[in-house]
This record gives structure tokens, C-alpha cells and sequence, in this order.
């Protein structure tokens, strides 16, 4: 019997009954030639209309799909997949656990029959040639017409190239770093700008290897500005280095710094092209070297006065060490002692009642506390070995008697290098330790106490701001209900105009409070800041006014970042109306961004993970920030502005916004000098998106005939308000006060051609989970989130799929309409 024969007496399906099958490829007409009568499927015609629709969805999709159905698993794919497959692999009406190619992914199989759809990213796997690849696997659970589940759906997108690039680039990083932080030489890349003083009169370092710091003696060099640093030498640094950008010409000099005493010995070249301002310098410390030139002369010239002074100064120092009440002891390598003062003799006759002398050996004086024999043979015995370090120690039964040592081991050599020995001191730290102990106490009952007042200073302003708000919501309801009973209508309009003003002055401070505490909804998309910036200049220009001059500098190759694009551009305005406002007689603020890479310690000091980062920077010439302020200027409702003239969220708004986006800002000021403020937002590895298509509707008039609108709310007025404006406006609704409700309405019969859905929801099921079984049953059903506060982790954390959007509470009844009209036209 062939496959075309079919069983005995069963004839071959009709075209009709294959037609699901058309446009299939080679998988369809393998499908539509095999005889499935002898299957757990059964005869083709015969299969459920839910496993003919994804079987056609799948052989249509380029993406290599896979089909495991019914309760044995009985696998199915298109095209696509067979590369994954075996090349002998009898795949097609298989076992799913048997064939399925990516054994990472059989656990997700049992994890979607309970109904969830299951995501997992970055799979690896090996091909069917050995090959290494990886993939984002989906398995998405198919009910039948029951609601249960009868199959399930899985999607492999190969992005074993996209792996490859990134693990390249990651490597090639690596070893760039590696090389940066093994240099012996210091090295930094400086960058100029044009400062206070006049074009290129200052400049930054951008970038420091380990070696810096441990040459020139400066901690947390990356970031800093030459006149910060050292001021009174600037002008001499900027015209040295400044010679060599102008110029091109490189320079190996001799420096002193002043600062740290050390001397350097330095080489610095421009880097190419000259339009970046920016130059390298390598060094090395010679501190030692000029030190030791420097002796040697004196020693030369003085070598007899010298012996005089160092025999007088041994006495001394013999003296000094026998007289101080650091307790002192000096060891051979067998652990005998060569010297010990009388401090360290009377402590160690204290505790172990026993007084040591030069020439006794200390294992042998402890041998009836063999505990403490093993802890000095073990300790001394790392100073033996020519390690220099610090240990602490303690000793008293009781916490009235306990004494607190810290102890400086380090090792003895002889005038050829020779080690000999080791010797320690001793410090008694008890009192250090219990006034460590009482300051941290005081600290932790300030910060409480730090907390409190910043509670405090919240609820106050947000109480006030809300309390004026609420005054004019109610006193406008209160004025419309007098005039409606009076009969006398024509004030309604102004109570009404008033009452909406107040309710958007609301909700426009409780989204400043939102991205504060960094609750608000972002839609954070890869984005080259440059590329925002052409038209934001000339809105901050008109912003401004004229009397500000606004000036823009774009890093070239500025790397992309992932941010909300227009919470960026709000957050930037409002920096730039601070500016404005910080500048009553004129003057020039400059918006800038670069490249950065923070090291581990700048990034520690920033709040940020250590790594690469996108600035994007607002200065001004203006009146400058004094230091009580500076460290305010952050908390919510802080304003040294008049009453009336802002509420004190405009940089709380800005800090809120950057750590949302795994960022930071910082703020630096001088009085009468001008203020800077940078946010630093994460590189984003990759390109960035492109930009969206323009929407242009082909008919301004609502899409209202035959669609309906299923709209679940758990608070009546919001869901009565919704479903009052969408049927004014000739949309037919249903509505539901909680998840489990929808679902059963979106289980029935009827036809919902939008669901809108509040995220957050009583009951068990959320928004998000009710709009997911939704699609489950209509893959094409559009939803309308509605959302007000946190509700929105459940949608940041997830993934927005074609076909989903999100609206912010409150929201004006226009924008909801508009909203609803454009996805039903797009449907």
C-alpha cells in the first residue's frame, strides 16, 4: 500500500481538505502525500480546524517553526527547519523528545502545556553538521476549541551570527583593556574644551590606565578637569600640552608635579585627526631615580658629617624606640629575639605572665599556650618570608578588660639585601576602635534621622502642591453644581476649563513624582543621542530666548545608548531651563556629548557598574551652585526658586529618569563661574533602531461600524468613563471588573476586535496575563494597556508584542479616542 492509497477502504482526501496546506513548500506537499491515517493524528481531513491553522501559519512563516501535538507530541515543522534536522532524521510525524534538535529546550515543552507561553534567549545548541549556534526559542501553548491546550507552537530564531559578532567584539575589548592595564608606562588621553578662561583652556582626562595612579600618585583621574585638580599649575599644563594640538609636533620632558612631590619623566603626541582636541601622554615616576642622584651628591659632599649624624641618630632613634609606648620586637629567623623595648616586654609579661629578654626564642617562651605558640609561629612566619602587612588582635575575657592591638609586621634585611629577620609594632587601638564604634552608632542615627526629614520634606510639598490642586478640582465641581441649579449655564465652560487645568497640572506632578522614584513608563528604544539633537538645540534655542547664546558640540562616533528618547529631551529642557534661569544678564549654555569608559573605581564613585557609557552634558555661564546647595539640589520639592515660580522636581524629575535607565547624573558648580550637569546613560552594544514609519491615514473619520471593544477595569468609574466615551463615539462594549471576567467574556462567542486592559487587577490574573491568554486564543486581537504607577514593572520586565500599546492614567478622553481609532484602522 502506498501513502497515496490510504488505508483499505479509506479514499484520499479531497483538495478541499488539503487546502490548508497550500503554499506549504516541500514540508506542505510531504504533509498533503503521507498517509496520517496509521498516526495519532488520523486521516488529514479529519485533523481539528485549531491544528490545520497553525500547521498553515507555520509552513507560511520563513522562521524555522516546530509543532509538537496532542498528548504523544507528534511532531510537525516547515522549511525552514530542516536545516536544524539530522540529515537522515525521520522528523516529520516523530516523537517531539525524540527529534526535537535543541535539548536545552524539552523542558520548555511541559512549562507551556500548563498554558504559558515560554521565552528563552541566547540557546546554544550544535547544528546537524556539529556546527556551534544559538537561538531565542518561544514554545506558545495552541487550544483547541475547548480552551484546552492540544499542541504546542515553537519558534527558533537563529541568531547564531549576531552571537558571533558580539563575543568577537567582547574579545577584542578584552584584550584592548588587558594590554591598556598591563602597560608599566602611566598613560592618560586628555581632552580640551573651551573653558571659562578662553578657548581650549582647560581640558579632561577621559581615560586612565592603572599605571597612572600608581606613577603620578592621583587617584580617580578619568573625569576630572585640569583646573579641579590643580589650579595653580593649570596654565602651565594647557600651554605645554596645548602646543603639542596645535602643533602636532610630540615633546619628552621632565615635569615636578607639586601637588604629590613626584618627579615624571614624560612623552605626549596628538591624536589624529586634530578636530578632537585630544592628546596622549605617557610617563613613568623617576622620583626614586632623581632621589637617588640627589643623595648621592649630598652624600658625596657631606659623607663625613653623615656618619656623625647617623651614629647620633641610631642613639637616638634607640632611644626614642626604648621610650615609646608602641610596643617594639625584632626577630632572627628563628624566631629568637634581637631586640625588644621595654613596652613590648611589660605588655607580654601582662598577658602571658611571663617577661621576654634578647636572646630568648618565643615559641620556646609559649610553650604552656600551645593555642597561642601556633598563632606566632604561623604570623611571624609570613614577615620571615619578606611579607610586609597588618593584622589586628584582641585580648580580655571581659568587655571592660578587652584590649584592642594592631599589629605591623615587616621583614629585616641586612646592609646586601639579605634577609635576616623580622621585626613588629604594636599599637594599642582600644580607644581608636570604641570611638569607631560610637561614630558609627551617631552616623546611623543621623542618616534615620536624614530619612525622616526627607520623608517629611516630601509629604509636605506633595500635601501642599495637591492640596492647591484638589482645591480647584473641587471648587470647580462645587461652582458647576451652583450654576447648573441656578439654571444660569453660561459659566459652566470656565468651571470646566478650570477644572481640567487642575487635574493636568496633577497628573503632570505625580509623573514628576513617578520618574523621581523612577516608576514612570519608559519606552526605551537604541538611539544616537546626535541624531536628537539638531532639532532639540533649535527648540531649546526658542526656548531660551534670544539673549542666551546655545551652543551644541557631538562627539563623532558617539556610541548608541538605550533610552526613552523623549523622557531624554524633557529631562534635557529642563536642565536647560535651569540654565536660563541661573542667567538673568545672558550668557551661553553648551550641550555636549561624548564617549566615556569608567574604570572600576570612577564608576564606583559614580553609583554605576564599571564600563562604557554615553554623556550627555548642559553647561552654563551662570551665577554657579554654593556647596550647602549642590548637595540638595536633588531632593524632591528643593527650590531656591521664588514661590510660584517651580515646584522642586525639575533635577529630582532628572535623577529619577537616568537611574531608571541604569544611569546616573552628576552635577558640578562654581560660584560665579557656571554650572555643569551630565547624565551617563549605558552603551548599547548594536546599532540603532530605524527610525519609524510616519503613519498617514487614509480616512480622518473613527472606525466605529461592527467593532467592538472589550474594556476590563477593576475601578468602576474609570471603566464607566471608558466605556461611556467609546460608545458616544458609536463603538459597541463589553466590560468585565477583573481578569477572570474578561477571560471568560474573550472565551465566548463574541467577536472582540480590541481589548483594553488595566495592568494592574484583582483576582489572580493581571492585565498582562489576561491579554497573553487572549492572544492564545485570537493571535491578532490588538490591546490597549492602561496603567497609572508600578503596575508597569509586570510591562517593562515582559515583552510588548506587535499589536499591544500602552496609555498612561490619567489621560484625556481625545487621546483615548484617537488611540483606539488608529489600532482599529491599523487592524
Amino acid at each position: 500500500m502506498t501513502a497515496k492509497d490510504g488505508p483499505a477502504g479509506s479514499p484520499p482526501p479531497s483538495s478541499a481538505a488539503l487546502a490548508f496546506l497550500t503554499g506549504g513548500g516541500d514540508l506542505g506537499a510531504a504533509m498533503a502525500a503521507r498517509d496520517w491515517s496509521q498516526t495519532a493524528l488520523g486521516p488529514i481531513d479529519g485533523w481539528p480546524s485549531a491544528l490545520k491553522t497553525v500547521v498553515g501559519l507555520m509552513l507560511a512563516s520563513p522562521i524555522p517553526s516546530f509543532l509538537a501535538w496532542g498528548v504523544d507530541g507528534v511532531l510537525l515543522h516547515n522549511d525552514a527547519a530542516r536545516r536544524l534536522l539530522a540529515a537522515n532524521t525521520p522528523a516529520l510525524g516523530g516523537r517531539f523528545a525524540e527529534v526535537f534538535p535543541i535539548p536545552a529546550g524539552l523542558p520548555m515543552l511541559d512549562q507551556a502545556r500548563t498554558g504559558q507561553s515560554v521565552v528563552r534567549e541566547a540557546i546554544g545548541f550544535s547544528r546537524a553538521d556539529g556546527e556551534a549556534a544559538w537561538c531565542n526559542l518561544m514554545f506558545s501553548p495552541v487550544r483547541d476549541e475547548t480552551g484546552a491546550v492540544a499542541g504546542i507552537h515553537v519558534l527558533c530564531n537563529d541568531i547564531t551570527e549576531r552571537v558571533r559578532r558580539e563575543q568577537a567584539h567582547l574579545e577584542d575589548e578584552r584584550r584592548y583593556r588587558a594590554l591598556f592595564e598591563s602597560m608599566d608606562e602611566g598613560f592618560c588621553v586628555i581632552e580640551f574644551f573651551d573653558g571659562p578662561f578662553g578657548p581650549l583652556s582647560d581640558y579632561i582626562h577621559i581615560m586612565a590606565n592603572a599605571a597612572y595612579e600608581r606613577h603620578a600618585g592621583i587617584p580617580n583621574v578619568a573625569g576630572q578637569k585640569l583646573r579641579e585638580m590643580v589650579p595653580a599649575e593649570a596654565d602651565a599644563w594647557v600651554a605645554r600640552y596645548g602646543e603639542v594640538l596645535r602643533t602636532g609636533q610630540p615633546i619628552r620632558f621632565e615635569q615636578e608635579l607639586v601637588a604629590t612631590g613626584r618627579h615624571l619623566s614624560l612623552s605626549s603626541f596628538r591624536i589624529e585627526p586634530p578636530e578632537l582636541r585630544q592628546v596622549a601622554v605617557l610617563f613613568q615616576d623617576v622620583t626614586a631615580r632623581k632621589q637617588a642622584e640627589a643623595e648621592l651628591r649630598l652624600l658625596n659632599e657631606t659623607l663625613e658629617a653623615r656618619v656623625a649624624e647617623a651614629l647620633a641618630e641610631r642613639r637616638l632613634l634607640a632611644d626614642v624606640v626604648e621610650g615609646a609606648s608602641v610596643f617594639v620586637q625584632v626577630v632572627d629567623m628563628n624566631l629568637t629575639w634581637l631586640a625588644i623595648n621595654s613596652a613590648s616586654a611589660n605588655e607580654f609579661e601582662r598577658i602571658y605572665g611571663i617577661r621576654p629578654h634578647v636572646g630568648d626564642n618565643m615559641v620556646e617562651l609559649l610553650a604552656d599556650y600551645p593555642e597561642h605558640q601556633a598563632q606566632v609561629r604561623d604570623v611571624w612566619s609570613r614577615a620571615l618570608a619578606g611579607e610586609s602587612f597588618i593584622e589586628t588582635d584582641e585580648f580580655g575575657d571581659s568587655e571592660r578588660e578587652r584590649r584592642h592591638y594592631e599589629m605591623r609586621f615587616h621583614p629585616l634585611y641586612d646592609l646586601n639585601g639579605q634577609r635576616i629577620g623580622a621585626y613588629q609594632f604594636v599599637y594599642d587601638v582600644t580607644q581608636r576602635v570604641v570611638e569607631q564604634e560610637r561614630l558609627r552608632e551617631t552616623e546611623e542615627a543621623l542618616r534615620q534621622a536624614q530619612k525622616m526629614e526627607a520623608v517629611g520634606q516630601l509629604t509636605g510639598g506633595l500635601a501642599h502642591d495637591f492640596n492647591n490642586l484638589l482645591a480647584g478640582i473641587s471648587g470647580s465641581f462645587e461652582m458647576i453644581g451652583a450654576r447648573l441649579a441656578q439654571g444660569r449655564t453660561a459659566d459652566v465652560e470656565r468651571y470646566l476649563a478650570a477644572g481640567q487645568g487642575a487635574a493636568r497640572r496633577a497628573a503632570a506632578l505625580t509623573h514628576r513624582l513617578l520618574a523621581f522614584s523612577r516608576r514612570q513608563t519608559l519606552a526605551p528604544k537604541p538611539v544616537v543621542i546626535n541624531r536628537l539633537m539638531v532639532e532639540f538645540v533649535e527648540l531649546v534655542r526658542r526656548t531660551v530666548g534670544p539673549g542666551i547664546q546655545v551652543e551644541y558640540v557631538g562627539a563623532a562616533g558617539l556610541w548608541p545608548t538605550l533610552v526613552d528618547a523623549n523622557q531624554l529631551e524633557n529631562a534635557l529642557l529642563n536642565l536647560c531651563i535651569n540654565a536660563r534661569d541661573a542667567m538673568p544678564d545672558g550668557g551661553v549654555i553648551t550641550l555636549e556629548t561624548g564617549n566615556r569608559w569608567l574604570d572600576a573605581r570612577t564608576a564606583r564613585d559614580h553609583g554605576l557598574e564599571p564600563g562604557q557609557y554615553v554623556s550627555v552634558c548642559v553647561s552654563d555661564t551662570g551665577t554657579g551652585i554654593d556647596k550647602t546647595t549642590l548637595e540638595r539640589v536633588f531632593d524632591p520639592f528643593f527650590t531656591t526658586k521664588p514661590i510660584g515660580q517651580g515646584t522642586g522636581l525639575g533635577l529630582s524629575m532628572v535623577y529619577g529618569f537616568a537611574r531608571q535607565s541604569n544611569g546616573h547624573v552628576r552635577i558640578y558648580s562654581e560660584v560665579g563661574q557656571g554650572t555643569m550637569v551630565c547624565l551617563y546613560l549605558p552603551r548599547r552594544l548594536g546599532e540603532e533602531d530605524e527610525a519609524e514609519a510616519v503613519e498617514h491615514p487614509v480616512d480622518a473619520s473613527p472606525v466605529k461600524a461592527g467593532k467592538t471593544v472589550l474594556v476590563v477595569d477593576d475601578e468602576p468609574t474609570v471603566r464607566m468613563l471608558v466605556v461611556d466615551a467609546l460608545e458616544e463615539l458609536g463603538y459597541a462594549c463589553l466590560e468585565a471588573a477583573d481578569g477572570s471576567a474578561g477571560l471568560r467574556i474573550l472565551q465566548s462567542t463574541a467577536e472582540i476586535d480590541l481589548l483594553i486592559t488595566d495592568v494592574g487587577l484583582p483576582g489572580g490574573l493581571n492585565g498582562r496575563q489576561v491579554a497573553d491568554a487572549a492572544r492564545a486564543l485570537k493571535p491578532e486581537l490588538k490591546v490597549l494597556f492602561i496603567t497609572g504607577y508600578a503596575e508597569n514593572a509586570v510591562l517593562n520586565h515582559g515583552h510588548i508584542e506587535h499589536g499591544m500599546e500602552v496609555l498612561t492614567k490619567p489621560f484625556a478622553v481625545g487621546d483615548l479616542a484617537g488611540r483606539v481609532d488608529r489600532m482599529l484602522r491599523d487592524a
